[in-house]
């Protein structure tokens, strides 16, 4: 996660604390929400999960660039399937001072266990798309089949018709065998 932060200060090119013209860097809410495509009701969810802390003058929420930072990683958190809990616990881990080792290590064992997740879904998808792959072929050769009869009793249009006559059921119909007969009589 150290990585991911020192990646959102280069990305924007703020560190915490910088200035600009001698004044420290703040931003609005509605400017987080125009940079990261998101609602300001969304950023204010993130500061009622405690995941966000700005500064207040009034009604106002400051903001600065280590909420920037870290709205970075919730975003990236969520894009990637992570439970706000889980964001949550691993922004929490970054004050501890030992070189965000912990963080880290926690980070990655929540990767980890979301990979294997994504993996388990992606073997049930793939298991998905075969059955349904497998049933569109069987109906369609069926459909084939159906077409065919179709196109076949167009062309006879006389074979209906004698199908369905009195003789041609006669002749359809098993021939009885002589023991057969004995028995009925």
């Amino acid at each position: 996660m150290d990585q991911h932060m020192e990646t959102a200060h280069s990305n924007g090119g703020y560190a915490d604390g910088a200035h600009a013209n001698g004044k420290p860097i703040t931003f609005s809410i509605t400017q987080l929400a125009e940079e990261f495509g998101l609602t300001t009701r969304a950023i204010r969810f993130y500061e009622d999960k405690g995941l966000l802390s700005p500064e207040r003058q009034g009604q106002t929420r400051i903001y600065h660039p280590r909420d920037r930072a870290r709205l970075i990683l919730i975003v990236r958190g969520k894009n990637v399937g992570l439970a706000l809990s889980e964001i949550k616990e691993i922004l929490s881990l970054y004050d501890l001072h030992d070189g965000c080792e912990t963080q880290n290590r926690v980070a990655i064992d929540k990767f980890r266990r979301r990979i294997a997740s994504l993996d388990a879904q992606r073997h049930e998808i793939e298991l998905q798309i075969a059955t349904l792959s497998e049933s569109c072929a069987r109906l369609e050769d069926q459909l084939a089949g159906q077409i065919a009869q179709g196109e076949l009793a167009k062309l006879m249009p006389d074979a209906k018709k004698r199908a369905k006559s009195p003789a041609a059921k006669a002749a359809a119909r098993p021939a009885r065998s002589e023991t057969s007969r004995a028995a009925t009589a």
